[in-house]
């Protein structure tokens, strides 16, 4: 995790701002911006995207990055849950009020589907490689895409995604998921907004 303190407004948010997507920029503690990062690289099977957090603290912005994945696994990939194949997040879209905390498959606090519907695409040919969708070929869908941890105790950077994504959006560091789940309390304690906004983007290519 990296966080930055910046003297004026993060350049990711007006990135966001440029796809006529909502910034929350009220000058309330923690009022959450929370964007994906999609690495276009698209490695098989890894934690190679970015989840950043942009909020303000008594009038200073900050920015908190953590890496994570936003595709599924190589596991789901090559055996998909459905028949109409396996779920990835559309990019760029933003997930207005989708999220508030809940149990991950009932087994510990994360961010979970359960305000919208989101965008997703389907992957059916069972390779290793994500396919994305073109314009057009989405569905909307409520089909429990949550912002979860893989392993509960070790980074899972090194082993790959595997099962951990079924198209949820996975941090790989526990210790990392402590902090962002911290960060949407704060968001609760601090504003009374008890849902999220997941904004998810294309990164710029290398």
């Amino acid at each position: 995790m990296r966080k930055i303190k910046h003297r004026r407004i993060p350049d990711i948010l007006n990135k966001v701002e440029r796809l006529n997507f909502v910034v929350f920029k009220s000058g309330k503690n923690y009022d959450l911006n929370i964007i994906g990062v999609r690495n276009p690289e698209n490695t098989p099977n890894s934690f190679d995207d970015h989840i950043h957090v942009c909020y303000q603290l008594n009038g200073v912005w900050y920015e908190e990055i953590f890496t994570c994945t936003t595709d599924p696994g190589q596991y789901w990939l090559n055996n998909p849950m459905k028949v109409s194949g396996t779920a990835i997040l559309v990019s760029p879209q933003q997930c207005r009020s989708a999220y508030t905390i809940g149990y991950h498959r009932g087994q510990y606090e994360a961010l979970v589907q359960s305000g919208a519907k989101v965008k997703l695409w389907r992957d059916n040919n069972h390779d290793s490689i994500v396919d994305y969708g073109e314009p057009g070929q989405e569905e909307s869908s409520f089909s429990g895409i949550n912002i979860h941890r893989s392993s509960s105790t070790n980074d899972s950077a090194a082993f790959g995604i595997n099962k951990w994504s079924a198209g949820c959006q996975v941090m790989n560091n526990p210790t990392d998921f402590r902090r962002f789940m911290e960060l949407c309390k704060l968001q609760i304690s601090h504003t009374g907004y008890k849902t999220f906004t997941y904004t998810l983007i294309d990164g710029d290519e290398p």
